[in-house]
């Protein structure tokens, strides 16, 4: 078990240190962006999100809550619409940031997932201590200077693995009703 993590019995997390040592080895790689999203969104949580806060600091935060976005036929993911400049970025390979603004005063933060010209992404609804893609986006400074930037080079923000595994739960994913019965029933959210 990390240190600094108190597990209660069924494996979700009481209590974690704002503050976790890593090692460069544990940064998330390119392959496990480049897998299909209903792959890699349940898989973000546990994992750290690390955000450069100056020139020698960082902040680490739990990822705890994750939604999918699953390509062009998926009427709730901005790709269905066609390829648009504000969604390009979705067409690379995974691995990439994707960020837009809703209600003209949020940043939403997704990952790009999937291969080249597959457009999918997993949006960060949730991170150790904030609840809420705005808040999380409030929360790390996260603005339009991110998209496209690359997590698995990027001196500014990654993800890192831990190697914990909490017990995830799934759901419907939130406010999307204007995509449809089929899409808003899909379970593709995912928490702690």
């Amino acid at each position: 078990m990390p240190e600094g993590k108190t597990f209660s019995k069924n494996g979700t997390i009481l209590k974690t240190r704002s503050h976790i040592e890593m090692s460069e080895n544990s940064r998330l790689e390119r392959d496990f962006f480049r897998r299909d999203v209903l792959l890699v969104a349940p898989e973000l949580i546990g994992k750290i999100l690390v955000v450069r806060t100056g020139k020698n600091s960082f902040r680490r935060y739990m990822i705890t809550e994750t939604e999918a976005y699953r390509g062009g036929a998926d009427e709730a993911c901005h790709a269905s619409k066609g390829r648009t400049a504000r969604t390009e970025i979705m067409y690379h390979e995974g691995g990439k940031i994707y960020v837009y603004f809703v209600y003209g005063m949020y940043w939403m933060l997704n990952f790009v997932a999937g291969e080249k010209d597959d457009p999918q992404a997993a949006l960060i609804r949730g991170i150790e201590g904030y609840s809420g893609p705005g808040r999380v986006t409030k929360a790390l400074n996260i603005d339009r200077s991110y998209y496209g930037e690359d997590l698995t080079t990027s001196k500014r923000i990654w993800v890192e693995d831990t190697g914990i595994r909490p017990d995830i739960k799934n759901s419907l994913r939130i406010g999307i009703n204007y995509a449809g019965e089929i899409w808003k029933r899909k379970p593709w959210r995912y928490f702690i």
